[in-house]
């Protein structure tokens, strides 16, 4: 079994579909990473699967204690090379699509395994030029915060709805990759991260979590225009790429749930 899974990958390549309606509302165009369509759901399998080749801050404390007493094999899901490297392989399918570089990418930030990876993809395939929009909600916002301080930052809690977001201090990587490629730090709040949930399904049919309406907000709350307004982004923008980094953890009942906790009709 071990050597028939040799060479094997998890994830599939997915597809990057351009959003007429999110085109619309950015005035320029606008193309979807689709993570959300990954076998399990995310991104994360990237990340996984290459390490195999085989709130959270508790979840990962019991891992550990696993690891160490059962022999079990603990998988960071966010802070190891191997899993940067396995999500590198994100901007290597972008290069094969689009061939030249797109005017910046859009992706949230939670641990930071994701930023790290797009950021090494980057640098590999030439594209470091790339601005890097890096989205966070408020009280998830673990890298922001360590922008901020100019050292990594411990939140004492995580106060957010994205939970997917829920890491208190971020990968110590993340903070580096900010040395690489230029990294837009940007902070949103719950109900706008939920508005955007909201919204993508009615535009484009799909059910995404609050860590991914984070980033479809840059977009929908006008973030993009303001930046560009305040000489933060070009003006002129030939695409822009936003990584839909996953819906596994969201159902119909549970966005009702969410929009009724934050006061959204």
């Amino acid at each position: 079994m071990e050597s028939s899974l040799m060479g094997e990958q998890f994830h599939t390549v997915t597809p990057l579909l351009e959003s007429w309606a999110l085109s619309q509302v950015a005035g320029t165009t606008i193309l979807l990473k689709c993570e959300n369509v990954q076998p399990a759901g995310s991104f994360k399998i990237r990340g996984i699967g290459h390490f195999c080749q085989e709130v959270w801050d508790e979840a990962n404390m019991r891992a550990q204690e696993l690891a160490k007493r059962d022999g079990w094999v603990n998988v960071h899901p966010f802070d190891h090379p191997l899993i940067w490297e396995g999500h590198a392989s994100l901007v290597r399918e972008l290069k094969a699509a689009l061939g030249a570089p797109p005017g910046a990418l859009v992706l949230a930030v939670g641990g930071g395994g994701l930023l790290a990876g797009v950021v090494g993809g980057l640098v590999e395939v030439g594209w470091q030029q790339v601005p890097v929009i890096a989205m966070e909600t408020r009280g998830a916002h673990c890298f922001n915060a360590a922008i901020e301080a100019g050292r990594l930052v411990t939140l004492p809690g995580i106060t957010s709805v994205a939970k997917s977001l829920g890491a208190k201090t971020v990968a110590a990587r993340a903070l580096a990759c900010t040395q690489e490629c230029t990294i837009l730090s940007e902070v949103v709040e719950d109900v706008e991260a939920v508005s955007a949930v909201q919204r993508f399904l009615d535009d484009e049919r799909m059910l995404v979590e609050p860590a991914c309406g984070a980033a479809l907000s840059a977009i929908y709350s006008g973030l993009l225009g303001r930046l560009q307004a305040e000489g933060r982004l070009s003006p002129s923008l030939a695409s822009v790429v936003v990584i839909v980094c996953g819906g596994n953890s969201i159902d119909s009942q549970e966005l009702q749930a969410l929009k009724a906790q934050l006061g959204q009709s």
